[in-house]
């Protein structure tokens, strides 16, 4: 059986614990679209760690990580994770990267960069890690896949023509150096040492192992909302972000994902730019972040403060409807006890007229939220294992959520450790119920 566990919102939901926790009853876990741009954090029996490109089951022996070919694949980065891991006790996972998945160059980290210095006030807030230069490249058909390391004649010929085309760019646009083709094939070679114990046809592989009956978790970066086609384009990542890409970018058919789980923040939290209709500010988003996620709200990988709002129903509802979500997962509720109240965003009024439904770009950054306060429960609610033990209030605030997205909340997470979870019967009828982190 194949699941996937993806984010309804901005990304930052918590997906790695789920997937952290749902891992251990899987046989394999996929990261099937982005790169290094993101991090999932995940807190276990080994520590704390920061997960950029490998998938949050890595910390399993029964499991096999893979990198699909809809990963941008920083070869350097990946071999350093893996060191990070090993050098804290963590035994070698069994890892396999897709011969078809392609590799992110060191000219899309320099174009990453130099683009955003020549955009200035009007950038995307990119981490700076290659991905949207490596997508351009992707789909302009000069992107470089792993296997095309191991063809030596052929990566001499097609680095030379891909240099030329860039350097028109370096030297007319950026006014930055030159690249060398062969300085590119020196490190290619390195990087076809680091990377060839890894590389196998992974689509081959899922294809046995899902007639052999195998449990698989497809796990997804970011959210919905960052997706190209469906989010808040153009402040958005270059790769899809929902779990219909999940078969495209592990290799496997369509119809094999039988359950999405999708995370949602108790909150919102968002880094980078772009709208964010339930954004607060000052004292009281300081408050959120320094209480909020493990150890605060800041980015996984860049450390940048995390933008915070108050949970925002109408973007939930449409990031857990394009996701094809079966059973949402409800994470970091246990920040809000401090709050004696908690606002909740249930619509947008644009224009002067409240609509529920998301709208597009444009119009989403004239909404102003529209909030309904819940009474809080001012208590911690780590460590409580049964639903019917939370407060009454923090039961109220689950159902009225649930409610007002439409989709069952079957997980509740109450702390950041992988036995912070609390399984629910969902209210909403026709819907899958409670997970319980099993196939």
């Amino acid at each position: 059986m194949v699941k996937a566990v993806v984010g309804a919102n901005w990304g930052d939901e918590g997906k790695g614990k789920i997937t952290d926790m749902l891992a251990r009853e899987a046989d394999i876990i996929i990261r099937f679209q982005g790169g290094a741009n993101a991090g999932h954090t995940i807190v276990n029996d080994y520590g704390k760690f920061a997960l950029h490109t490998l998938p949050s089951g890595v910390f399993y022996g029964h499991t096999t990580s893979i990198i699909g070919n809809g990963v941008a694949l920083n070869i350097p980065v990946f071999i350093n994770e893996i060191h990070s891991l090993t050098d804290r006790n963590v035994p070698m996972p069994n890892i396999l990267v897709s011969d078809r998945a392609q590799i992110v160059m060191p000219y899309h980290i320099l174009f990453d960069q130099y683009e955003e210095e020549r955009l200035g006030g009007k950038s995307f807030g990119s981490t700076k890690s290659g991905i949207a230069p490596f997508y351009s490249d992707k789909y302009a058909k000069i992107g470089f896949q792993v296997c095309e390391l191991f063809d030596e004649e052929g990566l001499k010929t097609k680095l030379a023509s891909v240099c030329e085309t860039k350097n028109v760019l370096l030297k007319h646009l950026y006014h930055k150096p030159l690249l060398d083709a062969e300085e590119l094939y020196a490190t290619l070679q390195e990087y076809r040492e680091m990377i060839a114990p890894f590389v196998c046809d992974t689509s081959a592989y899922l294809d046995k192992a899902i007639k052999e009956g195998k449990n698989i978790l497809l796990e997804g970066q970011l959210g919905t909302l960052k997706d190209p086609d469906h989010g808040i384009y153009p402040m958005v990542t270059s790769s899809s972000t929902l779990a219909a890409y999940g078969a495209i970018g592990a290799g496997i058919p369509p119809y094999e994902i039988k359950q999405v789980v999708t995370v949602c923040k108790a909150y919102s939290s968002a880094v980078g730019a772009g709208a964010f209709v339930s954004e607060i500010f000052g004292e009281e988003a300081e408050e959120l972040r320094r209480r909020g996620g493990d150890g605060g709200e800041y980015g996984a990988t860049t450390g940048r403060p995390r933008r915070m709002g108050w949970f925002d129903c109408v973007a939930s509802r449409y990031g857990c409807r394009l996701q094809g979500t079966t059973d949402v997962a409800f994470t970091v509720l246990d920040v809000l006890g401090y709050l004696d109240k908690i606002p909740v965003c249930t619509g947008y009024e644009v224009d002067g007229e409240v609509t529920e439904d998301f709208p597009v770009t444009w119009k989403l950054e004239k909404a102003k939220p529209v909030l309904e306060t819940l009474p809080g429960w001012k208590c911690d609610i780590r460590g409580i294992r049964k639903y019917e033990d939370l407060p009454e209030n923090c039961r109220k605030y689950i159902e009225f959520v649930e409610a007002h997205i439409g989709y069952p909340i079957t997980m509740v997470s109450n702390g950041p450790g992988r036995e912070d979870i609390i399984y629910r019967q969902s209210a909403i009828p026709g819907k899958r119920q409670a997970v319980r982190a099993s196939f």
